[in-house]
């Protein structure tokens, strides 16, 4: 079977640097044990598995406030997704050793909005409800943003007179550019004196990007990720909405069904920023190998 290899495509400079840093803390026998992460380090099943096995104790929950509930000592390592200033003065407050593995281009979006609030601006933050990272965000000036996630939000919101003289809007970094830049497009027309930063971080563009130049032409997108992962998720939207190419996603091999390669000649593959590489090889040599006819004769 044809294979498009689209590239770049899995984990980003970001998700590699969290990584390291926690691998790095399981080797460290002077830090204060157990070490735990608030939350998935970032949304792979597999690289909880593998930290798990490197003694990192992974903790979940609604929100970072309730996770760090269940830690009374050791190490606490907050992920790539970043948190509020309040989650690590509470960590401090609790006697924790703090690792801080936040994307750097999450930290930018944390400085921006503070350096915005700082200067007099409302903030409208278009991201998903209920992801890590607006948390993060939203706390960093609380009372001084609202989070949207599309138009009807937007129309929803009840702004005062000096919320609207100074208002900006910024994003989180693993939304679809496109998607975002209709609602960045449509605050701009609700309120044509916004200041607009779309804050899509480079990786999660590249990888986009890479999607709607180099699948067209397949007749399926296979994009390999945790049902989590937000940029995952987008990537499959992009191959439908921006490419024309009807697209499915996976966690690994043991998910991909055969029926779904039945009359077809032309495969794209893509991964998500946080997917092992690994992970994914096994998804292409798989589909390299594949021979339609063993299907048809069985």
């Amino acid at each position: 079977m044809d294979v498009i290899k689209v590239s770049p495509r899995g984990c980003c400079y970001g998700v590699v640097d969290a990584l390291q840093m926690v691998r790095q803390a399981a080797k460290d026998l002077t830090l204060p044990r157990p070490i735990y992460i608030l939350g998935r380090i970032v949304h792979n099943r597999h690289t909880v598995e593998e930290l798990t096995a490197l003694g990192v104790i992974t903790l979940d929950g609604p929100d970072r406030a309730s996770i760090l509930e269940q830690v009374d000592t050791g190490t606490v390592i907050f992920t790539a997704h970043g948190v509020s200033p309040l989650i690590k003065q509470r960590a401090q407050e609790r006697g924790l050793h703090c690792i801080d593995s936040t994307c750097p281009e999450v930290a930018v979006v944390h400085h921006l909005v503070c350096e915005l609030v700082k200067n007099g601006y409302y903030i409208l933050y278009v991201g998903k409800k209920g992801h890590p990272e607006p948390e993060g965000v939203l706390g960093e000036v609380s009372g001084h943003i609202s989070l949207v996630e599309n138009i009807e939000d937007v129309d929803a919101l009840v702004l005062t007179a000096a919320q609207q003289e100074k208002i900006a809007a910024t994003t989180q970094t693993t939304l679809s550019q496109w998607d975002t830049k209709r609602v960045i497009d449509y605050i701009k027309t609700r309120y044509p004196q916004a200041q607009a930063h779309l804050d899509i971080c480079s990786a999660t563009q590249l990888r986009q990007e890479a999607v709607v130049a180099q699948v067209k032409g397949a007749d399926l997108t296979i994009v390999v990720g945790d049902p989590r992962s937000d940029n995952t998720n987008r990537l499959v939207q992009v191959s439908e909405e921006e490419a024309g190419v009807s697209s499915v996603r996976i966690e690994d091999l043991s998910q991909l069904k055969r029926e779904w390669l039945q009359g077809k000649k032309r495969i794209a593959v893509t991964s998500g920023a946080s997917t092992p590489s690994r992970i994914t090889r096994e998804v292409i040599h798989f589909l390299e190998q594949y021979q339609p006819e063993e299907d048809e004769q069985t």
